[in-house]
């Protein structure tokens, strides 16, 4: 099944969206927080990103969703080592939670890479009215 990271400058966002994420891709998405820096605080990790890389790939692929800024240069550094992740690795341009929400249904329904990739980016266009 294809993982999904979210990297954000928050813990508790990467971790509060990873938990409806999961519960949107009916327990089977595997959906890993790699929010905030080391310590705890505000800011981004590498090795964060990279240890919930390894925990949500099984060889089918892992996409990437970034909050803003700093979080996205530090999923886009994730990228340079994609050779390494069995199934490849993707960044989806699409926001943060809509996107999770919209990837883990897909995962859980045992789409491939591309299309997880595609359902996360759909959500740019979900309107709230």
């Amino acid at each position: 099944m294809v993982g999904i990271v979210l990297v954000s400058h928050s813990r508790a966002l990467a971790e509060g969206t990873a938990e409806v994420a999961r519960a949107m891709g009916v327990g089977k998405a595997v959906v890993e927080p790699a929010g905030g820096d080391p310590d705890g605080g505000l800011g981004t990790s590498p090795e964060l990103v990279g240890r919930a890389i390894e925990a949500a790939g099984d060889g089918d692929g892992v996409v990437l969703l970034a909050d803003l800024g700093s979080s996205v240069l530090t999923a886009k550094l994730a990228l340079e080592d994609a050779a390494d992740v069995p199934g490849g690795l993707v960044l989806a341009d699409a926001p943060l939670v809509e996107g999770a929400i919209a990837a883990a249904s897909m995962a859980a329904a045992g789409a491939g890479l591309e299309g997880v990739l595609a359902a996360a980016e759909s959500a740019r266009d979900h309107r709230k009215t």
